[in-house]
C-alpha cells in the first residue's frame, strides 16, 4: 500500500516537535554546482582580472632605461618617494595621520634605509674591474653632502628638461660624477645583478624584497603599467598575485573607499580608510549586541526566500 509523500513523523519521543519530509540532498548539490559553475564562467569572461608577470629590476631597466637613470638620480638627490617617505624608512616625512593620531610617526623607523647609500652607492660598490666607476664613487663620497645634492639635483633638472628623459640628450653641466654613477647603475640593473645585490636574506623569510621594490616604485614605469590595467589610486581594478587564480575580490570594500571623497583627495587616505575599515569591522563584530541593528534580519525577512515553507511548518505543529 502506498501513500503520497508528505510530512512524516519519526517514531521518537520528540517527533511531534520536529516534522520531517523527504529531501534529495544530491539533487540540490548538483543544481547548486551547475548554477555556481555557470555563474563563475560567465563572470570570469566578463570581469576577469589581468594576470601579468612580475616586473623585475632587469625588466624595468630594459623597458625604460631613462626612467632607471632618472630614479637613480632622484635617489642621490634625496628627492625620490622613498627618500622623503618617512617612517618606517626615515624621518624625512611626517607620514600618515588619523586626525590627531600620528600613526606612521608613532610606528618609528623600523626599516632604516638611506636611499642614496643603500639603493645606489652600495650596489655600485660591488662592481669590480670598472676604473671609471671606482673613481666616480671616490669623488662622490669625498664631496660634502651639499655638493653631492647639488650635483644630483642639477642632473635631475637636466634630465627633466629632455622630452624623453634620454641622458644622452641632457645639456652639459656641472654634474660631477653623477652621470657615470647613474649610467653604471643602469648597466647593473640591465644585467640582473642589481636585484641580487638589493635582495637580502637576513630575515625570518627566505628573502627580503623591500629594497628591490623601493627603486622600482620610485620610478614611473611601474605606475604606468598599473594604470594601463586600471590599477591606479584613482582607478578601481584588481590584479592576480601569482598564477591563474582568482584575484582579490575580498578587497573590493577596502579599495572602494579610495574612489570617493574625502578619501580620493586626501593625503592621509591610507590612514583614513584603515580607520574606517577598523570601525566597520567592530560594528560587524558587535552586531549581535547592538539593539535594533541585530533585529534587522528578522524584520527584513530575507530568510523567507530560503526557508519557504514557514507557514506549512507552523500548520503542521
Amino acid at each position: 500500500m502506498s501513500r503520497a509523500a508528505g510530512p512524516t513523523r519519526d517514531a521518537t519521543p520528540d517527533a511531534h516537535l520536529f516534522p520531517t519530509r523527504p529531501y534529495d540532498l544530491v539533487k540540490e548539490f548538483v543544481i547548486a554546482l551547475v548554477v555556481m559553475g555557470a555563474l563563475t564562467v560567465l563572470l570570469v569572461a566578463v570581469f576577469s582580472s589581468p594576470d601579468r608577470k612580475a616586473v623585475s629590476l632587469r625588466a624595468w631597466a630594459r623597458a625604460a632605461p631613462s626612467d632607471v637613470v632618472a630614479t637613480a638620480t632622484a635617489e642621490l638627490a634625496g628627492t625620490s618617494t622613498s627618500a622623503t617617505y618617512g617612517a618606517p624608512y626615515n624621518t624625512a616625512g611626517p607620514g600618515q595621520d588619523l586626525g590627531p593620531l600620528h600613526l606612521q610617526r608613532w610606528g618609528g623607523v623600523r626599516i632604516p634605509i638611506h636611499s642614496a647609500r643603500d639603493l645606489v652607492l652600495t650596489p655600485l660598490q660591488t662592481v669590480s674591474g670598472d676604473t671609471a666607476l671606482a673613481t666616480a664613487l671616490t669623488t662622490y663620497q669625498r664631496a660634502s653632502t651639499a655638493q653631492q645634492t647639488k650635483w644630483a639635483s642639477s642632473y635631475a633638472d637636466a634630465l627633466a628638461a629632455v622630452p624623453d628623459g634620454d641622458p644622452a640628450k641632457a645639456k652639459p653641466g656641472s654634474y660631477g660624477p653623477v652621470p657615470i654613477l647613474t649610467s653604471r647603475f643602469l648597466t647593473l640593473a640591465s644585467s640582473g645583478g642589481l636585484e641580487g645585490v638589493l635582495t637580502t636574506s637576513n630575515a625570518f623569510y627566505g628573502s627580503n624584497e623591500t629594497k628591490p621594490l623601493l627603486p622600482l616604485t620610485d620610478g614611473t614605469y611601474l605606475e604606468g603599467q598599473a594604470r594601463a590595467d586600471h590599477l591606479g589610486g584613482d582607478q578601481w581594478g584588481m590584479m592576480n598575485e601569482t598564477g591563474n587564480y582568482p584575484g582579490q575580490p575580498w578587497m573590493w570594500l577596502y579599495t572602494f573607499w579610495y574612489q570617493v571623497k574625502p578619501f580620493a583627495t586626501s593625503g592621509n587616505a591610507d590612514a583614513l580608510v584603515w580607520g574606517l575599515m577598523a570601525a566597520l569591522t567592530l560594528v560587524l563584530i558587535f552586531v549581535p549586541y547592538i539593539p535594533g541593528l541585530r533585529a534587522l534580519p528578522r524584520h527584513l525577512g530575507v530568510h523567507r526566500l530560503i526557508w519557504r515553507d514557514t507557514a506549512a511548518r507552523r500548520s503542521a505543529k
